[in-house]
């Protein structure tokens, strides 16, 4: 499916955004709404990737659909990168953006440095690989990560407060009966739970350990329900293969339509992620949250883990001693303090677009 924003006649400051994984697109859907708002016009670009596609219909964005994910093979994905940025190029071309704008597109930051437009890589995890000798303009990140760990990159580096899940997290506003719609009942404990990203460079086979000895105990206990968030089809029939018992009893839920993530989180009792945006909503909502990723622990989840929003599950034997199992009382988010998140991000980026 192709969408594709509409532009009028005057020359506006063009802006364009790149959604190469799914968790950009909750993020930039403010980010975006603030830029119409300032006059820029926005140009989405989108990979078919996990559930890009999806959510940003979700959320009603008008989009480019350009290239896919190639799997977890090291050469397929680097050629799939160039592949992708070559596909991208004439609908870039045409447009003449004054900036590029990703949360780590390593196809846009390669297309933007052909065509030299001048970019900005948002980015809260330190570790992220990168093409060598290619490099965008500036980059955003946390105030959190040290700038001894930011000595490595060549840009100029853009601090911002708080985390990017504070972009976002306080538009939320929990819609009645969510968990209704899913069929689960008030009085069930409901665990939400992503397993490994096991196609991404960082992912590490402990992760898929940790994650089968979680659905393991968890399955046995009473009166629960496991809202299971594949990554993709092929880990979704892996699942089913595996937990037939639960995933047909309905002890292991995995939802057939895109969900809300927000909602979903807001109405667990907690959270055990493989990946660290859903990690970072949770504890942004006050949700208590277990991680299992095992890659190279970025300052972020540091951060969150001192603080007590965040815990990390290291070993087997931390699954049924650390994680608590009870019910929580919901509360919304504060949607007054980390609206300074936002406008320090929107706030920069006008300033970039203005400089040139």
């Amino acid at each position: 499916m192709n969408k594709k924003r509409h532009f009028g006649n005057s020359r506006p400051k063009k802006i364009w955004i790149d959604l190469d994984n799914s968790p950009h697109v909750p993020f930039f859907k403010p980010i975006i709404d603030a830029l119409d708002k300032r006059g820029y016009v926005v140009t989405l670009t989108a990979r078919d990737c996990f559930q890009v596609c999806d959510l940003a219909d979700l959320f009603n964005l008008r989009y480019k659909l350009i290239g896919r994910h190639y799997g977890k093979n090291k050469v397929l994905k680097l050629a799939g990168l160039g592949f992708r940025a070559l596909q991208m190029a004439p609908a870039i071309l045409s447009q003449k953006p004054d900036l590029a704008l990703s949360h780590g597109s390593r196809s846009q930051i390669l297309l933007a440095s052909m065509l030299r437009i001048p970019s900005v890589l948002i980015l809260d995890y330190e570790y992220t690989q990168w093409l060598p000798f290619v490099h965008p303009t500036w980059m955003f990140v946390p105030e959190v990560i040290p700038d001894s760990v930011l000595k490595k990159f060549p840009q100029r580096i853009y601090k911002y407060p708080g985390i990017k899940e504070d972009v976002y997290v306080p538009n939320l506003q929990p819609a009645p009966g969510f968990l209704k719609e899913l069929g689960i009942r008030e009085d069930e404990l409901v665990v939400t739970i992503r397993p490994p990203a096991n196609e991404a460079h960082y992912h590490n086979s402990e992760s898929e350990t940790l994650f089968a000895a979680t659905i393991d105990f968890l399955g046995q206990v009473p009166k629960i329900r496991l809202v299971v968030l594949p990554r993709n089809e092929k880990q979704k029939a892996s699942i089913q293969q595996q937990w037939p018992q639960w995933c047909n009893n309905k002890t292991l839920l995995i939802p057939e339509r895109v969900l809300d993530g927000l909602s979903l989180i807001w109405n667990s009792d907690l959270v055990i992620s493989g990946g660290g945006t859903m990690n970072r909503e949770a504890a942004a909502l006050g949700v208590p949250v277990y991680s299992i990723f095992r890659g190279r622990i970025g300052a972020v989840d540091k951060y969150l883990a001192d603080l007590g929003k965040l815990i990390i599950l290291e070993r087997v034997e931390d699954v049924r001693a650390k994680i608590a199992l009870t019910k929580r009382r919901r509360l919304a988010p504060s949607q007054t303090s980390k609206r300074r998140v936002l406008d320090k991000i929107v706030e920069d980026i006008a300033a970039l677009v203005e400089s040139r």
